[in-house]
């Protein structure tokens, strides 16, 4: 059965910014089936949303379903992973710049605070979570703006058991970074494929 990968981009991103045309074409190229999805509203997105459209998408997900998540898309995927059947498992997520916490410099306005604080606050089942998703990789910047490196690798690490990877100089993994390549992710994936 072919192996399918699931790529989910971040708070106002879409299938076109940083690495995700890259790492599409190195999966494709690898034999895996991809989907990049437009999440809904990026620009100002919603948890139950994001939830509700990946279900659709993956809804009949096993262990040949893997998902790579960027920023918040990696928080859409816990949620997911959350909410599927306990009984079922996937082969595993790959999670960069993902984030439990963020940085008290992580917003440039009071907007930015009302559109994260619901992401911040969903809760997570991380016993079901880690049942479900089977293997994790996160994959953290030492020089992300955003995310609190020490306490979401910490959380990562200890709650999923996932393999950390601290890239170095990389920001938030994203265009404005200049990240339009990602090995790591890449490699990560095939790993746990």
């Amino acid at each position: 059965m072919q192996k399918r990968v699931f790529l989910i981009h971040g708070w106002d991103g879409s299938p076109d910014s940083c690495w995700f045309p890259w790492l599409k074409n190195e999966l494709e190229q690898r034999g895996f089936a991809v989907e990049v999805p437009a999440m809904p509203n990026p620009e100002a997105p919603k948890i139950e949303e994001w939830i509700q459209y990946l279900s659709q998408l993956a809804g009949d997900a096993d262990e040949n379903t893997y998902f790579v998540g960027h920023s918040m898309g990696c928080r859409a995927i816990l949620g997911f992973l959350q909410g599927i059947d306990e009984a079922k498992r996937i082969g595993g997520a790959v999670l960069v710049a993902g984030w439990i916490s963020l940085s008290p410099y992580a917003f440039e306005s009071e907007e930015d605070k009302l559109v994260a604080q619901p992401w911040l606050q969903m809760p997570i089942d991380w016993d079901r979570v880690k049942k479900v998703g089977n293997k994790f990789v996160a994959i953290f910047s030492d020089d992300d703006p955003f995310v609190a490196l020490e306490e979401n690798k910490a959380t990562y690490e200890e709650k999923l058991g996932a393999k950390i990877i601290v890239e170095h100089n990389k920001g938030h993994f994203s265009d404005d970074a200049g990240v339009k390549e990602l090995p790591s992710a890449l490699a990560a994936l095939l790993e746990i494929a």
